[in-house]
């Protein structure tokens, strides 16, 4: 009964392996009491346990530490998950709220703020552009193949695999600015197509004018990079990924970059620089037009062409090696790199292109909004002489360094320019243009409109003047004795032979004769409308102008004597109309001087080339008039003449004022004027000039009155001078 009652003892399976252990001998396991047998192992069991667990964590201040360490972890990660999740929350309702926002993909494509100018030549071929040009839309379908690949390529690899924005880009970016020794956010900034898409959206603000100081500041404040500002952007970029496929995310980018010159967009850029659609574009230009993209001014072909090409070949190595050229078409991108059409070459159309855009009204040029197109009178083969021309002076004839400038107009008898140049560098665009923007004194090329003034009175190119030391009483600047510039007199002289000479004393006793307020108001009606000096100096060409009115003063005495206004625009239209705003068909006004009179003083001046101070201006088998001129120190060379299709006038001078050394407008003027017109009468048949010779002089004892001039008659009060002046031969 007792033995039933004790505690049975627990099972306990063998041990299926011996241990390790050496076993205790036969007599230790029979001392120990057969109860106990459990509780011992167990014990033992624990007691080693906490042994190998304090050996682990080094001891009670180990465990301590690690348990910190997992409280401290999974605060943090608590906060972060919620923090993550609270933010993924506000940037999905951010990008829901820019979505709503976003319209359609056709309003996105345009977003110039104002227009484009194309410039036309004569013949209707396009020479220059101004303006924010654009081309047309185009899509990632329409475009070409090359030119899509070569912007992937160069601007963002993974377009079509991430969500907007580039976590790995903005690294790479970051550790490459870094490394440059800038900023992490300056310079390289990681942008995604779609991120740089979203900026030149200006995240959806629009320009108005009224809000900002100037497209400029406008632009600026798009284009700033701080960190909110990156912050936005990626908002609008993931919203536009959301709204948009990714085709219609690079036809709003290929729509919108600007590539320089004016150009938004790659078919304004391709019609720039190449002169073909960005459809038909080949792998060499599709590769210059991208690397564009990175800096447009910098690498635009029309700037530099040479640095565009070598830009051009890193984006043709980016092409290759992700897959898009193969090694035969890289080669040959390589070899033969994108070249620029005529009319890009031409650097946008230079000084006449800023004329005609300054000259014209100013809201269909200067602050277009719409896209216009100019029809002008430019001749683009006389355009090209008039620059080879003072090309070749310069360089055959004037000392290397000098700093002297030189200016030339061509133009029709009607006041139709055909060829500019403002100035040694030919090739520019919103240069100083010193052929209408520069007043300069005129010297003896004004004199023509004093003989003009004598002739339509009623004088004869044979009527006869004194030249010999003359002295005035000037009211308030005491006495003025004007001498020739030989320093030399000759006497009685015909008017004809007075200017063939460039004789001064005759020449201002012409003028006094003729009456001061006549010979200005012949000049004025001339069309030189710069202020005239007042006194007696007036006859000297002591007043300044501009060498286009000078040339187009001149264009009146070749058509007969009619009032000439330059013109260089001859159509204005919007793109895609027919029916033109604007039409200009000729500059000629209202007459100033008889037919009669006007032909007689072209044969006066074909003799100052024929036989005069104008020799070296004359061209093989053509009849040739002008009239040269130098003031005062020599600051100002000029000659102006024309053949019976051509006015030129040429202007030489240093800008600083700077008197010119061993310069006359006889001399390096003629030279450059006779340059110029070999080349522009190249091919055409010699015209005679529209010229008049007088009739023989009759012996009479005292000079017939003169006629009244059209419109006003001979001051009474000069007569008495009569005697002393004029006389017959």
């Amino acid at each position: 009964m007792t033995e039933s009652r004790r505690r049975k003892s627990t099972l306990v399976a063998d041990k299926r392996y011996p241990s390790k252990r050496r076993k205790p001998t036969a007599t230790k396991r029979a001392a120990k009491p057969a109860g106990k047998k459990s509780t011992a192992r167990k014990t033992t069991t624990r007691k080693t346990a906490r042994k190998k667990t304090r050996k682990r964590s080094g001891g009670n201040g180990g465990g301590i530490f690690r348990r910190l360490f997992r409280w401290i972890w999974r605060l943090i990660w608590g906060l972060t998950w919620r923090v993550g999740a609270i933010v993924g929350m506000l940037v999905a309702l951010a990008v829901g709220i820019v979505y709503t926002t976003l319209p359609d993909v056709d309003a996105l494509l345009d977003g110039r703020a104002r227009g484009s100018v194309t410039l036309l030549d004569r013949d209707g071929k396009v020479f220059a552009w101004r303006g924010d040009q654009f081309g047309g839309v185009i899509t990632a379908d329409t475009v070409s193949p090359h030119l899509k690949n070569a912007v992937v390529a160069t601007e963002d690899k993974r377009f079509y695999r991430h969500f907007g924005i580039s976590p790995r880009g903005v690294a790479s970016a970051v550790r490459i600015n870094l490394s440059e020794g800038r900023g992490p956010l300056s310079g390289h900034g990681g942008s995604t197509i779609t991120q740089q898409t979203a900026k030149l959206l200006c995240l959806g603000v629009p320009y108005e004018p009224d809000q900002w100081e100037s497209e400029g500041a406008y632009e600026s404040d798009c284009r700033q990079g701080s960190l909110w500002r990156k912050g936005k952007e990626a908002i609008y970029a993931m919203a536009m990924e959301v709204k948009y496929s990714k085709d219609e995310i690079l036809t709003i980018y290929l729509n919108r970059a600007f590539l320089g010159a004016g150009a938004r967009g790659f078919e304004a850029a391709s019609q720039r620089y190449f002169g073909k659609s960005a459809a038909e574009v080949s792998p060499a230009e599709a590769s210059m037009l991208a690397g564009l993209l990175v800096a447009p001014t910098r690498y635009a072909p029309t700037n530099n062409l040479q640095r565009s090409q070598d830009r051009a070949r890193l984006v043709v190595g980016l092409m290759e090696t992700q897959g898009y050229l193969s090694g035969a078409q890289a080669s040959e991108a390589r070899s033969r790199p994108a070249q620029l059409s005529e009319a890009a070459a031409a650097r946008a159309g230079g000084y006449f292109a800023d004329w005609v855009m300054a000259s014209g009204p100013e809201f269909f040029t200067r602050n277009t909004t719409e896209d216009v197109v100019i029809r002008t009178t430019l001749d683009q083969r006389i355009q090209k002489s008039a620059e080879e021309a003072l090309k070749f002076i310069f360089q055959e004839k004037v000392r290397e360094g000098s700093k002297a400038q030189a200016a030339i107009v061509v133009m029709s008898a009607d006041g139709a320019v055909r060829g500019m140049v403002g100035g040694r560098k030919t090739r520019v665009s919103g240069a100083f243009n010193r052929a209408t923007q520069a007043l300069r004194q005129t010297g003896s090329s004004f004199k023509p409109f004093v003989y003009a003034t004598a002739l339509e009175l009623g004088y004869s190119p044979l009527d006869t003047v004194m030249d010999e030391p003359t002295c005035w009483n000037i009211a308030g600047s005491g006495q003025w004795c004007p001498k020739n510039y030989t320093n030399k007199y000759y006497g009685r002289v015909s008017l004809a032979d007075a200017l063939k000479n460039s004789l001064n004393i005759p020449a201002v006793k012409v003028a006094e004769i003729s009456g001061l307020e006549n010979v200005r108001k012949v000049t004025n009606e001339f069309g030189i409308a710069s202020d005239l000096a007042q006194g007696l100096a007036l006859a000297l060409g002591a007043s300044e102008s501009t060498l286009i009115e000078m040339t187009g003063a001149y264009a009146g005495i070749l058509n007969g004597g009619s009032a000439v206004e330059p013109y260089g625009l001859t159509e204005l239209k919007l793109l895609g109309d027919d029916k033109p705003v604007m039409v200009t068909t000729t500059g000629i006004g209202e007459r100033v001087i008889r037919d009669e009179a006007a032909k007689q003083l072209t044969w006066m001046m074909e003799r100052v080339v024929s036989q005069g101070t104008g020799g070296r201006a004359k061209l093989p088998g053509w009849q040739v008039a002008g009239k040269t001129g130098t003031t005062q120190a020599a600051r100002d060379a000029w000659f102006i003449g024309f053949t019976a299709d051509y006015v030129t006038g040429v202007w030489m001078g240093y800008d600083d004022n700077t008197p010119l050394s061993g310069v006359t407008g006889g001399g390096l003027p003629a030279e450059i004027w006779r340059e110029t017109m070999l080349r522009v009468t190249e091919g055409m048949t010699p015209t005679p000039l529209p010229m008049l010779a007088p009739a023989p002089p009759v012996q009479v004892s005292q000079p017939s009155q003169p006629r009244q001039r059209q419109g006003g008659g001979f001051a009474k009060a000069v007569d008495s001078l009569l005697k002393d002046i004029f006389g017959g031969n």
